[in-house]
Order: structure tokens, then C-alpha cells, then sequence
């Protein structure tokens, strides 16, 4: 059953036992004077106040909310307060029961830091708690300051090896993730070059067709026909059949040609859609017009990498939850717009994403508009011309 868990929710229910385990001392203590008739005096851990118990179930409902969906969702200012309760809470049990029991749970707290806080915020967060619980040795528990900070520092040791387990957790995660956002992309990309192999096969064969059939049958029907004029009789009959067979057949290539022309599109649809599936902490909605169809599959790779660009933007710097993306045809352009529901700047500052994918678009005649305003997510409008190519004339053909 264990091995069914993810690691982030071993952590968590670790955590949660740990706390209830730190609640069983607790409760003896408020037990004991009525189940063995003795004196609050009489114990080693006198009973808590109620603002304890406050603070107790304060840190319990803390860490359950704060470690729900741990890595799975984006982080908000509530996690940030609630690290705060959390924090302090941990540190009104130890200054309620006079104890050291606080130190307890902010190693349990520990393991949520790495997740909230970079590394260096995160151990000094670390730090600063517990050495907070220091006049509590020396005060209740009449510890030397030195003696109480040696205490301090080792259960510091102990959050330490708590903060480093979690940041491994983390980075697995994070492993993880990439992992997935990189198969998204194998698949599209793998998608992509299915299509456009299609694409490159049937433009080949029409361009064998064109060159080698369609040239010698007009040579051979010129020839016929000129046959034709300086035959007489029976024969001339079967010169004329046999010109009209040549025309026919010169048609028929014609329009195999135009089919395999025609037939040799990418549908951009099922290349683009690969790309939401099992991103981390991030909901794509995808509307696609359909058909969507690019007939040159170096301008369908151009979307495609554009797409996977803004994608990867919106999930490592923009801190979205949600992205929408919409592709439609206007005229012989493609117009690709993708909005996230991310933090948003005033100043934009185009970075090397940005930079990249304004000159891959402009080295086809495309276009790039940044919209972004802060709190109110960022918006990338797209547009790159996708105008199919003119189909292949066969020698002889007219233009009518």
C-alpha cells in the first residue's frame, strides 16, 4: 500500500502522524489528574492551557491545508501565511507546555520549507525557529544559555535532515515534471514529423509523376498529333485513338498530381493537443478550428515550437494555473493567441523565449504581440503565413 503513495504524500501523512504523536503527552496531561487522582504537581508535563490547544490544532489544520496537492499545484500568498501560523503555532505549544515539544513539530514544519522557500530563506527560517524556543530551556527547563543553545542547534540538526529529505522529494518532483512536459512535446513533435514524412513522400511522387509521365506524354501526344496530320486512312484513324488515349491519360496524371498536392497537409490539431497532456500544475483548454491545415510542415514546426515555448513560459515564470490556447485560420495566415491566468508584469522585458520566438516567426513573414499586465496573466498573439502552394502544372498544361 505504501508503495502506491507518491513521496509528497508520504511526506505528508509522516507529518501528520508525527503531530498526533506530539498530542499524546499532551493529552495524558490533561487526563491524568482525573484517571489517577493526582496533583498537576505530581506530573512531569503539567496540563496545557487552552491557548495550547489553540495553538496545537492551529499547526494540525496548518499543515494538513498547506501540504495538500504538495507539488501538484501553484503557490499562493495563503501558503505563505499559513507557514507563518504555522510557525508561530508550533512555537505557542513549546511556550504553553514549557516543554521543547514545539521544536518537535517545527521539524515537522521543516519539510514543508524547501516547497515555499528557496534554499538559503528556507534554512534561515529554519534556524530562526528554533532558536525562538531557547528561552524556553532556560527559563522552565532552568537549562544553562549555553546548554539551551546546544539544544536548539541539534534539534536544528534534526529539521536540517527533515529539510534536506523533503528538498530531495522536491527535486524528484521537479524531475518528474520536466519529464512529463518533455514527453508532451516528444509526442507532438514525433506527431509532427509523422505528418510532415506523409507530406515530403506524397510531394515526391508527384513531383516523379510530373517530371517523368507527364513530360513524355505530352511528348508522345505532340508527336500523334503531328502523326495524325501527315497520316491517311485506317491508320490515321488508329494515330487519332491513340492521341485521344495519350490526352486522357495525360489528364488522369494531372489529376493524381493535384490529389497528392492537395492530400499532403498537416493537420495542425493533432499535432498542437499533444502539448496539454499531463502538463504539471497547469490546465490547458485548447480551441482549434477544424480543419486547421498547414500545407509546409517547416511552417507547421514553427507553430509548433512557438506553442511549446509559450506553454514552458506560462509554467516556470509566470506561476499559471491555467492556460488557454485558440488557433484559427484568417485568410492565408494561421493566428495563434495563448493567455495564462499568471502574475502578469507592466514592464515587459523580452527574455531569450521571447527574443526566440519573435525571430522564428519573423524569418517566415510572421508576427509577435505581447499583451501582459500585472496580476492579470500574460498574452501571446501569434500570426505566421501559411498560404498553400500552387498546385503543380503539368507540361502542356494551360492556364485556363
Amino acid at each position: 500500500m505504501l508503495a502506491q503513495l507518491s513521496h509528497t504524500r508520504l511526506l505528508r501523512y509522516a507529518g501528520l502522524f508525527t503531530w498526533g504523536m506530539v498530542g499524546l503527552p499532551l493529552l495524558y496531561s490533561w487526563l491524568a489528574p482525573h484517571l489517577a487522582n493526582a496533583t498537576a504537581e505530581d506530573l512531569a508535563l503539567r496540563p496545557m492551557p487552552w491557548q495550547g490547544w489553540v495553538a496545537y490544532l492551529a499547526f494540525g489544520m496548518s499543515y494538513a491545508w498547506i501540504t495538500r496537492g504538495l507539488g501538484g499545484r501553484a503557490r499562493n500568498g495563503a501558503d505563505y501565511l499559513l507557514l507563518v501560523v504555522l510557525t508561530l503555532a508550533a512555537l505557542g505549544v513549546s511556550y504553553f507546555t514549557k516543554t521543547g515539544l514545539g521544536s518537535v513539530l517545527l521539524m515537522v514544519a521543516a519539510c514543508v520549507l524547501p516547497w515555499l522557500l528557496p534554499l538559503l530563506p528556507g534554512v534561515a527560517w529554519l534556524l530562526i525557529g528554533q532558536l525562538a524556543v531557547a528561552p524556553v530551556f532556560i527559563r522552565w527547563l532552568d537549562f544553562p544559555p549555553l546548554e539551551a543553545l546546544m539544544q536548539s542547534m541539534l534539534y536544528a540538526g534534526f529539521s536540517g535532515f527533515v529539510f534536506v529529505v523533503s528538498l530531495v522529494a522536491l527535486q524528484q518532483t521537479q524531475a518528474r515534471e520536466e519529464q512529463r512536459r518533455l514527453n508532451a512535446e516528444l509526442r507532438a513533435t514525433r506527431a509532427l514529423l509523422a505528418d510532415s514524412a506523409r507530406v515530403n513522400e506524397r510531394t515526391r511522387i508527384s513531383r516523379e509523376l510530373h517530371d517523368l509521365l507527364g513530360h513524355h506524354l505530352t511528348a508522345l501526344s505532340l508527336n500523334l498529333e503531328v502523326a495524325g496530320h501527315l497520316s491517311e486512312g485506317r491508320v490515321r484513324e488508329h494515330v487519332l485513338q491513340a492521341h485521344a488515349l495519350a490526352r486522357l491519360l495525360l489528364t488522369d496524371v494531372r489529376e493524381a498530381v493535384s490529389q497528392l498536392r492537395e492530400g499532403g497537409v498537416i493537420d495542425l490539431a493533432a499535432v498542437l493537443r499533444p502539448l496539454a497532456e499531463n502538463v504539471p500544475k497547469l490546465a490547458i483548454e485548447m480551441d482549434i478550428d477544424d480543419p486547421l491545415t498547414v500545407d509546409d510542415p517547416e511552417r507547421a514546426h514553427v507553430l509548433l515550437r512557438c506553442t511549446q515555448e509559450a506553454i514552458t513560459n506560462a509554467v516556470r515564470h509566470a506561476h499559471a494555473s491555467h492556460l488557454w490556447l485558440r488557433a484559427r485560420r484568417e485568410g492565408d495566415r494561421v493566428v495563434l493567441q495563448v493567455r495564462d491566468d499568471g502574475r502578469g508584469s507592466d514592464a515587459i522585458i523580452p527574455g531569450n523565449g521571447l527574443r526566440g520566438l519573435e525571430e522564428r516567426l519573423r524569418q517566415y513573414g510572421g508576427t509577435l504581440e505581447v499583451d501582459s499586465r500585472r496580476g492579470q496573466g500574460f498574452q501571446l498573439t501569434m500570426g505566421l503565413p501559411v498560404a498553400a502552394n500552387a498546385g503543380i502544372r503539368l507540361h502542356g498544361e494551360s492556364d485556363a
